[in-house]
């Protein structure tokens, strides 16, 4: 019997208490859940790649997850699910507007190799309104972002903040 690989990718900057949510619960769908950090210059990240992948080793450390492995990865994400012997690729949901996005993605991954599925999970309630961007900008106008992250992450937070510049009048 072939193990049940899984990918969740990301950028994770920062990891949220959302994304622990998807991990957590994705971990129970596959044999082996592989987190995949990636890099989204659009996205004008916070953290570094390798920042990021340790601040996300260190979280899913603190989960005690024994089938989670983080890696880091620059490639198609259908190219990346190959190399890893995924056959699942795990997206959380929060809103509406997150579904046309990954429903779309979804679609040309399938295009792209038939064999792999996406699965979607939706955030638990409490946690649907976290997204890093918003966490980002809470923390840059001084705001206490506690509700959104593990304390470790939020200290890193506060620490790069501190190191750029606050903005808005505080």
């Amino acid at each position: 019997m072939t193990q049940r690989i899984g990918i969740y990718p990301g950028t994770f900057d920062p990891i949220t208490l959302g994304h622990a949510d998807i991990i957590r619960r994705g971990s129970k769908l596959v044999d082996k859940l592989i987190i995949g950090v990636t890099t989204n210059p659009s996205k004008n990240p916070m953290f570094t790649t390798e920042e990021r992948f340790a601040m996300v080793e260190r979280e899913v450390k603190s989960l005690g997850l024994t089938n989670v492995e983080v890696v880091g990865f620059n490639a198609l994400l259908v190219k990346f699910a190959q190399q890893q012997g995924a056959s699942v690729i795990i997206r959380g949901l929060r809103a509406v507007a997150d579904f046309e996005y990954e429903y779309q993605m979804a679609g040309m991954n399938q295009q792209l190799d038939d064999n792999i599925e996406t699965v979607f999970l939706m955030a638990d309630v409490s946690l649907q309104p976290i997204a890093s961007k918003l966490v980002k900008e809470i923390a840059l106008y001084g705001g206490d972002i506690a509700p959104f992250v593990s304390e470790p992450v939020r200290g890193e937070v506060n620490a790069r903040v501190e190191e750029i510049g606050r903005k808005g009048d505080f």
